[in-house]
């Protein structure tokens, strides 16, 4: 049953149709929990309540596959503004994106083009940027657009999956970049001939992914809500006399924040991902395959 609606919601996350009826009840489904409102003003809000408490944030404007090059050149605009009101409220924040949302289903060039003025409006504020990874489709793509950029730029970061078997070779050819590398399991729904349909398996390369990287000599943004693999990260990171500036936690908004509050009592940084904006119902479903006991949650606030 869970891994018929791990499917069903993998399915929707892709549906536009079923987006826009959706969105017809704005954060009613309980998305509220996940998703720090829609504008950039209740974003900046979350991210001071984090700050309050000792976390950091990485701010994320929802939207993916963007169709034409005015959408695309709409979605760079709003993350310079986001980058902008980072810098104008003072507030510890960087920003994540989607290299689709800028383009890259339509050209490289636009794409790149997109970015780089993102970049640019970054490093004269001190900031840095994450590319989030996208399906199996894009991956090439965006880690070869990721190596061009730091021949140049050195305020970008990437992610890398657990879950593709491809992973561990991507960390090994990034290495001489020294590259600040966020390390997940991966959300989307992949054929087994490129990723491990196994949870153990994935698991097992994920340990593999943030030793290999770690002894790289690279940052590790450690992005896990699992107790487990965090006490094995910790346990590494003793045993090879890591310094506290070579990585950092990271977990999503409205996910175990009991876990995030206890790593930093611990003196642990840990970095929250906020993401914001009205186009948040593919990040909600993707939310709800990785757990699909959040329903009885999101049944109960459509029934208040």
């Amino acid at each position: 049953m869970e891994a018929l609606l791990r499917t069903l919601f993998q399915s929707f996350a892709k549906s536009q149709s079923v987006g826009r009826m959706a969105r017809r009840y704005g954060l009613r489904f309980g998305a509220s929990r996940f998703v720090a409102g829609e504008t950039i003003d209740g974003a900046i809000e979350a991210v001071r309540a984090l700050n309050a408490t000792g976390r950091v944030a990485t701010l994320d404007h929802l939207g993916e596959f963007v169709s034409t090059e005015a959408e695309a050149e709409l979605s760079m605009r709003m993350c310079l503004k986001t980058l902008d009101a980072i810098n104008e409220a003072g507030v510890e924040a960087n920003l994540s994106l989607k290299l689709t949302s800028l383009g890259l289903g339509i050209s490289d060039e636009l794409c790149m083009r997109n970015l780089t003025t993102i970049l640019n409006r970054a490093r004269l504020y001190g900031l840095f940027v994450r590319i989030d990874m996208e399906d199996f489709t894009y991956c090439e793509k965006t880690i070869s657009i990721y190596k061009q950029l730091r021949e140049q730029i050195d305020n970008v970061g990437i992610v890398i999956q657990a879950y593709l078997y491809r992973s561990i070779d991507d960390i090994e050819n990034l290495k001489a970049l020294k590259p600040n590398l966020r390390l997940v399991k991966g959300a989307y729904k992949e054929s087994p001939k490129v990723a491990y349909p196994s949870k153990s398996d994935v698991d097992d390369n994920f340990k593999r992914l943030i030793s290999t990287h770690l002894m790289n000599g690279g940052y590790a943004a450690i992005a896990t809500h699992d107790s487990q693999m965090i006490d094995y990260a910790k346990k590494l990171i003793q045993d090879l006399s890591i310094p506290p500036d070579r990585y950092e936690f990271q977990m999503l908004y409205g996910i175990r924040e009991d876990l995030q509050l206890a790593l930093v009592r611990e003196g642990y940084k840990v970095r929250v991902y906020v993401p914001f904006g009205s186009d948040w119902f593919g990040y909600f479903m993707r939310r709800l395959a990785e757990r699909p006991a959040n329903v009885w949650f999101v049944l109960k606030n459509l029934f208040k």
